[in-house]
């Protein structure tokens, strides 16, 4: 090996050493059942740390000010509606949320790609960052339209976060609502917001939603059906077992390779009749993108505490207004039911994802 491959492998292991104890990669998908349920479902993967998770629980008429690079000083509102929310880290937000009215908004990782725009001390009173915004529409909205509408007054502004070394938080967002409209949010080039309507609800990492989009060409025989035989000089070659019609369907880990298997899941998912039986198929397809933090990052660099890359998986039913979930501790699946809730009366509340951090077992009378 010459002396400059050596110090290319060199630079790439750096790099991977840099790298690899985050493993981030979050999947999201939709499904739609028979009598109009819309399933909103993804994983939240995230190796550097335990987020220490909560479902959080967000009143009616809760005041809020947006944080900007000069305080708490952006922009201010009062919820019109109640939420829940999953939060990490103590903030008051985190990767995903439904509010009463069956809107849906998560944050996922988009790293080398978000670009926020720049701050302006004049225009405090428009700006929010990354996790307001996430509360603004949550608080604030009913429909995919109305977000886009009020987002048209807003400035998106970036706000270093000191658990990750003061660098900007780069996400982009997904947005749902009842009627199963389902789009992605993307601030790019310092504030602009560019707003793809999602394919198949499908969303992963970085690159932008338009490169994913056009990268689905290059898979368009994938198909559920076998593969035919065929006939090589005589000798007779047929499949040798189900799936062959998938072949080519990649198998790795990162956001380009997700996004073409979660299409390809959610197109040929099978029939289901209501909101509940479809959430368990969601679950189901989501198990496919379990990751075990092994086989993203060295033992030796696992942080403790984290057991699974994958560290909870939710699915939010936006027609009965449901949010499911399990967790890389427990896949026991737990529930919350937003129509149960007297969101008018609440008193903000937090709880753990996991009561106790260990899988639910049910042990089995033998007679």
């Amino acid at each position: 090996m010459n002396p400059l491959s050596l110090t290319a492998l060199a630079l790439l292991l750096s790099l991977a050493q840099l790298l690899s104890p985050r493993a981030e990669a979050c999947t999201g998908i939709n499904l739609i059942a028979a009598d109009g349920s819309v399933i909103v479902a993804r994983t939240n993967e995230w190796g550097a740390s335990d987020m220490d998770t909560h479902l959080t629980i967000f009143p009616r008429g809760r005041a809020f000010q947006a944080m900007t690079p000069g305080g708490v000083n952006g922009a201010a509102w009062k919820a019109k509606w109640g939420f829940v929310s999953m939060t990490a880290y103590g903030q008051p937000y985190g990767p995903d949320g439904l509010n009463e009215r069956g809107l849906y908004v998560g944050m996922y990782y988009f790293p080398g790609f978000a670009s926020y725009a720049p701050y302006i001390e004049a225009e405090a009173s428009k700006s929010v960052s990354v996790g307001d915004l996430m509360q603004w529409m949550l608080s604030n909205c009913e429909t995919v339209d109305e977000a886009l509408v009020g987002l048209e007054q807003l400035s998106v502004v970036n706000v270093d976060d000191p658990r990750f070394g003061g660098a900007a938080l780069p996400f982009h967002w997904k947005i749902a609502d009842p009627s199963g409209r389902t789009v992605v949010i993307e601030v790019v080039e310092g504030g602009k917001v560019e707003v793809r309507e999602a394919v198949l609800g499908v969303i992963t990492n970085s690159p932008g939603y338009d490169w994913h989009t056009t990268n689905l060409r290059n898979y368009l025989k994938l198909s559920p059906l076998p593969a035919g035989a065929v006939a090589l000089d005589g000798t007779d070659l047929s499949p040798l077992g189900a799936g062959s019609g998938m072949l080519g369907l990649p198998g790795d880990f990162t956001p380009p390779s997700r996004f073409v298997r979660a299409a390809a899941f959610v197109a040929s998912a099978r029939s289901t009749a209501t909101g509940e039986e479809t959430v368990d198929e969601a679950f189901r397809i989501l198990d496919s993108f379990n990751i075990p933090i092994g086989s993203v990052m060295p033992r030796d660099m696992v942080p403790e505490g984290v057991v699974g890359a994958t560290q909870f998986t939710s699915a939010c039913d936006l027609k009965n207004k449901r949010m499911y979930y399990h967790t890389m501790h427990n896949r026991r699946v737990r529930a919350v039911d937003l129509r149960e809730i007297d969101f008018a009366t609440i008193k903000e509340q937090s709880f753990p994802l996991d009561s106790v951090r260990a899988q639910d077992v049910q042990e089995l009378e033998v007679r």
